[in-house]
């Protein structure tokens, strides 16, 4: 079972005492947060939850599966999520 965005805005405004406006807000927020300091190369962590980051994915050869034809991927960007002490114990119990 996962949680969509109106039921994650739901249970945040509901720990922290805010209305569900006030609670979106905040997570559109930390959405745009996240992705300004992403696209410039630096990563956020929350100590014990998770760190994000941004790291280099090299260019490679790939196939195409249908034709077998080789094909030159460029080097790019990958996102690289670690989780933090507290939400690794959680998932271990």
């Amino acid at each position: 079972m996962s949680v969509n965005r109106t039921e994650l805005v739901q249970a945040i405004a509901a720990k922290a005492g805010l209305t569900n406006t006030a609670a979106d807000a905040a997570l559109k927020a930390f959405q745009e947060v996240l992705v300004e300091q992403l696209s410039a190369g630096e990563s956020v962590t929350i100590p014990g939850l998770l760190a994000v980051s941004r790291a280099d994915r090299a260019a490679r050869t790939g196939i195409n599966p249908q034709t077998g034809e080789k094909l030159d991927i460029p080097a790019g960007y990958r996102v690289k999520l670690t989780a933090g002490s507290a939400l690794k114990r959680a998932v271990a119990n």
